[in-house]
């Protein structure tokens, strides 16, 4: 009966439908409170070794119960007292009796709940970075196998100059590696809160120790140490800055930013028919159409990254609005945009490898395509080529606007196909260059240098960036939904 009691209730989709377990786990209650238990070892494993009354029996007897929680108890104890930390203090010492008296000593609540946050937030990057690191891998392979295939370049979302298959992949990739860097720094200059009291002072400490600074700031170092942190900040208020998860979630949205584009460029292309985002065999695309073939993974990506973006939002809003040493309304914000944040960015990222593993192109129609606008575009190689043959420059000119304005006519008022180059051979003008048009129309003259360009790129680039995530390549993802 518990169980149906859960579909009574909303439940968030993006853990109910699409997180990944590791993520799921990193923003849950049990690693939340297991946390703070682990803290509290932490803090009276240092305060002992720095001559606090504290016993050996005591800390045993508080490692023996880290995993322990009951819950129910602490939920009943929150809503006696209306205070969550003060709730799990008594649930803690309810199983430790003998070391009741020494846990959270001298701690603030913020000591269990902004270095839990800080944890949290670390270990949520290192699900992500890996993740990334297998999008770009997976994406770099695909720019590496279609570097030199031509397609049709758009600009405002017209036809323009031919690049490559591989080459428009390189520009995905580089915002990806872009945002691998930003990912990343945010990881590394994440700090420990640390032990520093209720308003940042470390009074609380200092009278714990007796006026010794030395002692507390050791225990600040060995306290930050043991979470697994090189550094703690030097100077909080009650709280970390809130300018810390601006930083936080600033990387994740722009995350957000570059997956939309990506997968905005794959549902365009896929309307085109020339690239198509994997599809099962007993996919349904449409309930009413049964020929379709929707880009439902970009498209899932797209949705999920505009809201990672929306959640920049929150976090600039909280910093701009924590009056002197803090208050209290960033709380509720913080258990909603925080998980948020690093659950969609998981989510988009899992979709996206999905996406990246199973790309499907077509070179005909992609062909067909270019077939249909080079002749356009190779008109300027016409008219150097008959000036080289003995032309008037001016004169070539005419006779090539004439006949595309012809040709463009059948193309947009009687719906043909484009025979500007019919047009071309069967003009006597154009003797002198007949043999040489299936050279002047080849579409690998027409993408410059840009294989080059995603050799260089990805050598220079990109593998390198893969480097520190080799032994997590082989992961590959299997989406439920």
């Amino acid at each position: 009966m518990a169980g149906a009691d859960e579909f009574m209730k909303y439940r968030s989709p993006l853990v109910s439908r699409y997180a990944s377990k590791e993520m799921a786990y990193n923003f849950s209650d049990r690693k939340k409170f297991t946390t703070w238990r682990k803290l509290w070892i932490y803090l009276a494993k240092a305060e002992k070794a720095l001559g606090l009354p504290i016993t050996d029996t005591q800390v045993l007897e508080m490692e023996k119960h880290a995993e322990d929680i009951d819950f129910t108890m602490a939920a009943e104890e929150e809503r006696k007292l209306r205070h969550d930390v003060m709730a799990h203090v008594h649930t803690f010492a309810h199983c430790c009796p003998t070391a009741a008296p020494i846990i959270h000593l001298g701690a603030t609540s913020c000591y269990v709940g902004d270095n839990t946050d800080l944890i949290m937030l670390r270990d949520g990057f290192d699900i992500l970075l890996p993740k990334l690191a297998r999008v770009i891998d997976r994406l770099a392979n695909f720019a590496e196998k279609y570097a030199d295939l031509p397609t049709l370049g758009f600009t405002h979302y017209q036809p323009a100059q031919l690049t490559t298959v591989g080459k428009r992949a390189c520009l995905w990739l580089q915002d990806l590696t872009m945002d691998m860097r930003n990912l990343q720094r945010a990881r590394d200059d994440l700090r420990f809160r640390g032990v520093k009291g209720t308003t940042g002072t470390q009074a609380s400490f200092l009278q714990l120790f007796q006026g010794d600074h030395d002692k507390v700031e050791e225990l600040d170092r060995m306290v930050t140490d043991m979470a697994g942190f090189k550094k703690a900040y030097l100077v909080t208020g009650q709280t970390y800055s809130r300018k810390v998860d601006v930083d936080c979630l600033s990387s994740l949205a722009s995350l957000g930013a570059t997956v939309h584009k990506i997968c905005t460029d794959i549902r365009l292309l896929a309307n085109l028919k020339e690239i198509e985002e994997p599809f099962e065999k007993e996919q349904i695309g449409s309930s009413a159409m049964p020929y379709k073939r929707n880009p439902m993974r970009a498209e899932r990506c797209c949705s999920l990254a505009r809201h990672l973006v929306a959640l920049m939002a929150d976090p600039l809003q909280t910093a701009s609005v924590q009056w002197l040493e803090r208050t209290l309304d960033d709380s509720a914000n913080r258990r909603i945009s925080l998980p948020e944040s690093f659950l969609t960015a998981d989510i988009i990222l899992s979709t996206l490898q999905n996406v990246t593993e199973g790309l499907v192109v077509y070179p005909k129609v992609i062909e067909r395509h270019i077939r249909h606008e080079l002749p356009f575009m190779a008109t300027e190689n016409i008219i150097m080529a008959m000036v080289k043959a003995g032309g008037n420059r001016q004169d070539c000119h005419e006779k090539i606007r004439v006949l595309s304005q012809e040709a463009a006519a059948v193309v947009k008022q009687e719906g043909g196909d484009n025979d500007l180059l019919a047009r071309v051979q069967a003009d006597p003008y154009f003797a002198p260059i007949l043999g040489q048009l299936d050279d002047l129309l080849d579409p690998k003259t027409f993408i410059g240098r840009a294989p080059q360009q995603v050799t260089r790129f990805l050598s220079e680039e990109v593998r390198p960036t893969l480097e520190p995530y080799k032994a997590k390549m082989d992961v590959k993802i299997e989406l439920e939904l």
